[in-house]
């Protein structure tokens, strides 16, 4: 009853369950590649009919026949399931063939069927600001395929490199979803990189043979993040306004600009967040949003005169935070009103925080950027470069110190020269 080398059907007794008549149910095996599916055969018999070495009832009991006839017929059916997910390329369990014996299997076969299987099993364990980019990569590909193949659906075993070039062609020509978010390069390859996302769960499920994104490379354009000079920083510090939300928005955002807090980590942050480090002195200690990784920073003092502002306001309504974080929305709106207040010509948003951290407070007191690094979390050491790149204050401040160290050695060595030659003339 073997079909190939890693596959087998075996019926046995469940002796488990004793049935008020005396007999046992009957069940069906599935193993592949020593992994195994159980299934009941609906059928029952009694232990002293049962014939261990053929897995069938012996045939000399009455109804044995019929039994046996059921049990062969279940038999069939499962290689038959079996020979079906082989043949449609997918990778075969046998938890896979129980399903497809049962009718309970529904394949994923389309990029609506993948799109689908995304949501219900993937997209609820990914971040609320990174999933909620997703619906509009699915409507992007549903507008494609039917302006490219006049379908509403497209079979997964046909998508290859073809298709993804023509995907970002499209991207590149089509009107965006919202007049007032036109897609440039970098948001193309934000959709594209969800793409790839996806094809990646059907490849890793078996539902596509190869990977379509093998010879594709992803074209993403570098720029100069926004960040606050120390100037720029000190004029938004000078707000003192009434409005209490404004006050509230400028605040989390001055104690990110000395964190390098993200948003979602400064709306999360409790009393337990802050801890005594190895100085002695208040650290703030918590996991990073993205990535997963563990953050340890000192508090300097502008964080602390923040947190010494909302002393009195965590309490079990709110949560036991901090501070006062309204939505991400609010925040940026009064913080585009604080810029146009005090002509800071730039787009102000919560992130530009998390960058003036990098920028303005640590790498311009030079701080080295490994120790920038590893207060921003990052794996790697490059992703920190970027901000180094952008200072054009550093790069002044360190040639005004080269150049006057070269005046300094130019000036030792005239010196030098000069009594050298006072010397030839006393001789």
């Amino acid at each position: 009853m073997t079909f190939l080398k890693t596959f087998n059907v075996h019926f046995w007794l469940k002796r488990t369950v004793f049935r008020k008549e005396g007999t046992f149910p009957i069940y069906a095996r599935i193993t592949i590649d020593g992994k195994r599916a159980d299934l009941s055969t609906q059928q029952t018999t009694f232990e002293n009919s049962w014939c261990t070495k053929s897995r069938h009832i012996k045939p000399k009991f009455s109804g044995a026949k019929e039994i046996n006839n059921v049990l062969e017929n279940i038999h069939s059916k499962i290689v038959l399931c079996y020979r079906q997910l082989s043949d449609s390329g997918v990778v075969v369990s046998a938890q896979a063939v129980k399903l497809r014996y049962l009718g309970k299997d529904k394949p994923v076969a389309t990029i609506h069927d993948l799109i689908n299987y995304h949501r219900k099993n993937d997209l609820i364990y990914l971040s609320q600001g990174t999933a909620k980019n997703y619906p509009s990569t699915e409507k992007y590909l549903h507008r494609f395929i039917l302006n490219e193949f006049k379908s509403s659906d497209y079979y997964l075993k046909n998508i290859n490199y073809s298709f993804v070039a023509s995907f970002e062609s499209y991207l590149r020509q089509c009107e965006p979803l919202r007049k007032s978010q036109p897609l440039r390069n970098n948001g193309i390859m934000k959709h594209m990189e969800r793409f790839q996302k996806l094809t990646t769960l059907a490849l890793k499920h078996g539902w596509v043979k190869k990977n379509p994104f093998s010879l594709y490379q992803l074209k993403f354009e570098e720029f100069d993040s926004a960040f606050l000079d120390q100037t720029e920083i000190d004029r938004v510090k000078l707000l003192n306004s009434s409005n209490v939300s404004l006050e509230d928005a400028k605040n989390i955002f001055i104690f990110s600009c000395y964190t390098g807090l993200c948003y979602i980590e400064v709306k999360n942050l409790i009393a337990k967040s802050i801890v005594t480090g190895i100085d002695g002195e208040q650290w703030i200690m918590v996991k990073r949003q993205k990535p997963k990784t563990p953050l340890k920073v000192p508090l300097l003092d502008e964080a602390k005169r923040i947190l010494e502002i909302y002393r009195d306001y965590p309490s079990e309504q709110n949560g036991h935070q901090l501070l006062p974080v309204l939505s991400r929305q609010k925040v940026n709106k009064h913080l585009k009103k604080i810029a146009e207040l005090y002509g800071i010509d730039k787009k102000l948003t919560f992130h530009v925080a998390h960058h003036t951290f990098a920028t303005t407070i640590t790498l311009l007191n030079n701080v080295p950027l490994v120790t920038v690094s590893n207060l921003l979390s990052h794996k790697k050491i490059s992703t920190t470069q970027k901000y180094a790149r952008v200072i054009e204050t550093k790069i002044s401040r360190d040639m005004l110190k080269l150049a006057q160290a070269l005046r300094e050695i130019e000036s030792k060595r005239e010196d030098v020269g000069s009594d050298i030659t006072n010397h030839l003339r006393i001789l």
